[in-house]
Formats: structure tokens, sequence, C-alpha cells
């Protein structure tokens, strides 16, 4: 992967300087500090158990039900989601968590003995993990960093990890360790900053996703599942 480059960067702030009425400053630019950061204080000294509990109740908010599991149940719990959301074909990233929370044999043994189409995203066959997708009843994720806040899992994409797999299906299920549940955008943006700042590459298409879709646009009248999964569960997976 190349490393992203910033064109025309000196002509465009030459042009916010000149309209400042003052030339580009490059030196003595500092970062202000804000005196009230509000920010910070939600759920500050908030414990891990703490966050589940509010992030289980935002997710009564949200029309997303909640799973709590352990790394050991977590394959038979997942099992019962699927078949509660009537089945596949189901649809998945190319992501080693799936393993590591011993979820291999279930994606490739177990279901499909029982006629459930899986299909693991590919880069390989590009467009065609889209149309897959696109077929599926059940999409499912890792949630790399979780908002106890706004009950929201945010999800980075990578060349196995395609953010179709999230919005295409009829449903959608998040697997959440608990040890990713944060209180809020907050921590979740300045964890990007700091892997920016240490230099690390970090994907380009990075998707916050809070529960099924939904829209109140028209006569402020909400309307559950428009534009992607119908339904959507969160499974807090007991990591530590």
């Amino acid at each position: 992967m190349t490393a992203g480059m910033i064109h025309n960067r000196d002509k465009f702030l030459k042009t916010i300087a000149k309209s400042l009425g003052r030339e580009q400053r490059t030196m003595g630019v500092t970062r202000p500090h804000w005196k009230h950061q509000p920010q910070w204080s939600v759920f500050k000294g908030y414990s891990q158990d703490d966050l589940v509990e509010a992030f289980k109740a935002q997710c009564s908010r949200i029309h997303t039900d909640v799973v709590e599991t352990t790394t050991d149940g977590l394959a038979a719990a997942l099992k019962q989601v699927v078949a509660g959301f009537g089945g596949g074909p189901v649809v998945t990233w190319d992501d080693p968590r799936f393993v590591e929370y011993g979820l291999s044999t279930l994606l490739q043994e177990e279901w499909p003995k029982e006629k459930v189409d899986v299909h693991v995203w590919n880069p390989d066959i590009g467009e065609q993990n889209i149309a897959f997708a696109e077929k599926a009843n059940v999409g499912i994720t890792f949630s790399d960093i979780t908002l106890a806040e706004s009950g929201t899992v945010v999800l980075f994409s990578n060349s196995g990890k395609g953010r179709t797999v999230s919005f295409l299906p009829q449903t959608y299920v998040a697997i959440v360790p608990k040890s990713t549940i944060v209180p809020r955008m907050t921590q979740a943006a300045a964890f990007i900053h700091e892997r920016i700042e240490k230099g690390e590459q970090i994907p380009s298409c990075i998707n916050f996703i809070t529960g099924p879709s939904n829209s109140a646009d028209i006569e402020m009248n909400l309307v559950v599942g428009v534009h992607g999964p119908v339904k959507a569960t969160y499974m807090i997976v007991k990591d530590r």
C-alpha cells in the first residue's frame, strides 16, 4: 500500500491566509488548549462493566438486540442468533479474529453441513464479493472500537474487510469484544489520531454504525430498515 499524498496544500493554505488578510504562518503555530473540555467527562471514571451497562442501555433505544457471551460460548451463541434471523446466506470478513475467537470451525464446517451458504470476503475476486453481500441474509463483522454513549460499532476496512458486509445484507451481527468498549466518539478519535501520530497506516474507510438503518426524514416518523439491515444484534464477548 502506498502512502497517501496531499495535493495543492500550500496553495490552499495561502488562499485561506490571504482571505484572513495575512501571510501564511509556517512557524509558531500551537494547538489551542481549551479551558472546558466536556467531551472527556462523559462516563468519566466508569469501569469496563459500567461501560457495558451504558452500552446495553443505549442499544435498547436504537432498536438493537444485545447478546452477552464468553469466548467459549460465542460459536453456539452466534449460531443461535443467525438461526433467529432465518439462517443464511451469511457473509463475513476475512478477519483473523474469527480464528482467534474459535469461529473458524463454525464458518468452514458446521454451517455448510446445515446448508447455510457462507462467503468469506476474498480480495482476489473483487466486486464479486459485493454480489455475495447483496444476496446475503446475515452479515457478520467484529467491532474494532465500540462507543458506549451512542451504541456505535466502529469498523476498520481493509482488503479482506469489505464495508458492504455491514450494510448490504438484510440483517447484521457485530461481535463486540468487551475490551473494545470506550465511552464515546472522543476516545475513538483520539485512538485513531494516536496511530497516525505514530506513523501507522490506518484504513481509508472507517465506518461508524449505530444499530439497524433508519430514517425520520419524512414528517419525523421513524422508519427502521430503510437503506440497510432491517435488524441488528451486537454480541458482547467477555474477553477480559
